[in-house]
């Protein structure tokens, strides 16, 4: 069993940048691979980010590539999202996810609770 706590969000305005940290108990962290994911109102949960267990393959979303950037610290149990140039439409719930397989889509097997990021125009 794994437990992970998403924290970092908040309210900026367009082009500025947020990082989000996702602290892991339980189970090795080093030995699962890592999603960040989000959902905005209405819409369904979309893939954002991920990261091999060793750090060393990182995938990104269309969307946010350029502007996002996944890490992992194993030491710490954690793993980031850097977020620049923030745009009104990366408003939404943000998620982090672990899994022993690394995946680009929402089929992980466990889940963080999630933590609100707010891009004013």
């Amino acid at each position: 069993q794994v437990q992970l706590v998403e924290s970092g969000g908040g309210l900026v305005q367009a082009g500025g940048s947020l990082r989000l940290s996702c602290a892991a108990s339980g189970r090795t962290f080093s030995s699962y691979a890592m999603g960040w994911f989000r959902q905005a109102p209405g819409k369904e949960r979309e893939f954002v980010a991920a990261i091999s267990w060793s750090g060393g393959g990182t995938y990104y979303a269309p969307s946010v590539k350029g502007r996002f950037t996944i890490s992992r610290d194993n030491a710490k149990n954690t793993v980031y999202l850097q977020m620049n140039s923030l745009k009104p439409e990366d408003t939404a719930v943000y998620y982090c996810a672990a899994d022993t397989l690394l995946k680009v889509h929402g089929d992980y097997d466990y889940w963080g609770q999630g933590t609100q990021v707010t891009v004013s125009s």
